[in-house]
């Protein structure tokens, strides 16, 4: 059964929360990182992306980097513009996009719950992204960025969350530039944290939504805490994880979308030719093509639309992970016919979250002369199901949205 439990959160003060909030550190570039930094001296990025901060002749990785974010940190809780809470709580945090909103609990998961498999995994992780937020998270000693969690809530925990937010002021509630409506309650009385944390002690487990590196690296650093400290009991912050849990029928996951750089040296002709023993190939004159159902992808080469349906002999014999969209186009396309053998590491590929404009995906592939793959959704039951069995998807799987924001919460460890 899953351990989740209250924390001292390190959080902005009301006045500047709207100010502190930042995309996760890893959906935005360092460019883009920058000039949000530099209009903004209280965003998050300043701690998350901190060589922002310096020369651009500082590399990504170096030390420098780690200590300004510790730098950084430390003197935003200084000035005042981060404080502590005085006591362990739980956190509501309540994202509403597009008029639908999700409704989540803050607080810490346990490394121990990670490696014995009841926080469940769905997704590989890559040693350089580990070990770049392994020393971030290190050297600040705190998680700065939550684990997007998810579970089956029971229909009583749903209760006491909704009648909080009914009968409770918000602390943050403030609309982000992409239009996302953030809303953040402090639960404090003492009966409603032991009902909520014997709710999630009755869970049997919890799903890695988005923040798999994050994850990892938080229980790794958990672990070198341990050896560091033999004496340990476990119940020291660095044996647990910032995470924020949302009930699955709440979450919206978009498509990953994937851009070919080129076409492994066919014409084009050959290669449409060859997509013809795997899909139903229709051209899509004038409009681009998005999926409406699973086994269909949309495709953009050379200046026209196409819609790929998948034969059902490709897929009808496979394992859920096989039935996957993305992956009948990595095992039907992008590996035997384009070449990309690895798509983790591979530089000819790009992925493009479902947020993006379709726009986006035909200028990549104009100007590269390749093609652009739209995805149709990966579903929580497919990924729930994958992550149950113990499978892994293919990367860059689901993109889910709204992307929670860094900076609200923060886990000293």
């Amino acid at each position: 059964m899953a351990v989740f439990r209250t924390f001292k959160a390190l959080r902005p003060v009301p006045e500047k929360a709207e100010q502190v909030a930042a995309l996760p550190y890893d959906v935005v570039s360092r460019e883009e990182a920058a000039a949000i930094g530099e209009k903004n001296p209280y965003s998050f990025l300043h701690i998350d992306r901190a060589e922002i901060d310096l020369g651009p002749e500082v590399g990504l990785y170096e030390d420098q980097v780690y200590a300004k974010a510790r730098e950084n940190l430390e003197k935003m809780e200084k000035e005042g513009i981060l404080a502590e809470d005085r006591e362990p709580f739980y956190y509501i945090y309540e994202l509403t996009r597009k008029g639908k909103t999700q409704t989540g609990v803050v607080g810490c998961a346990s490394i121990d719950d990670y490696q014995q498999g009841i926080i469940k995994r769905h997704e590989l992780t890559r040693e350089e992204k580990e070990q770049d937020r392994i020393r971030h998270v290190d050297t600040c000693s705190a998680n700065t960025g939550p684990i997007y969690l998810t579970c089956q809530y029971t229909e009583e925990l749903k209760d006491v969350l909704k009648r909080w937010k009914e009968e409770h002021p918000a602390v943050y509630d403030f609309t982000a530039d992409d239009g996302v409506i953030h809303r953040v309650w402090v639960i404090d009385e003492e009966e409603k944290i032991g009902f909520i944390g014997r709710e999630f002690a009755g869970i049997p487990s919890l799903y890695i939504a988005d923040g798999h590196h994050r994850a990892a690296s938080a229980v790794k650093v958990g672990l070198k805490r341990r050896e560091e400290h033999p004496g340990y009991t476990g119940e020291e912050e660095f044996n647990f994880f910032l995470s924020v849990v949302f009930p699955y029928e709440e979450l919206t996951i978009l498509p990953y979308n994937r851009v070919v750089l080129d076409l492994n040296g066919l014409e084009e002709k050959a290669f449409l030719g060859s997509l013809k023993f795997n899909f139903e190939l229709m051209l899509m004159p004038g409009f681009p093509c998005k999926p409406v159902e699973k086994h269909c992808m949309g495709m953009y080469l050379g200046g026209e639309w196409y819609h790929l349906r998948a034969w059902e002999d490709v897929y009808a014999s496979q394992d859920v992970v096989g039935q996957l969209d993305v992956s009948i186009l990595q095992e039907k396309v992008l590996g035997p016919v384009l070449g990309i053998r690895d798509p983790r590491t591979d530089g000819r590929i790009r992925f493009v979250g479902g947020i993006r404009k379709m726009q986006e995906l035909m200028d990549m592939a104009d100007k590269s002369h390749g093609a652009a793959f739209v995805m149709y959704p990966t579903s929580m039951e497919d990924l729930m199901r994958i992550a149950n069995e113990g499978k892994l998807m293919p990367p860059k799987s689901t993109w889910f949205e709204p992307k929670l924001r860094s900076g609200l919460f923060i886990h000293k460890i």
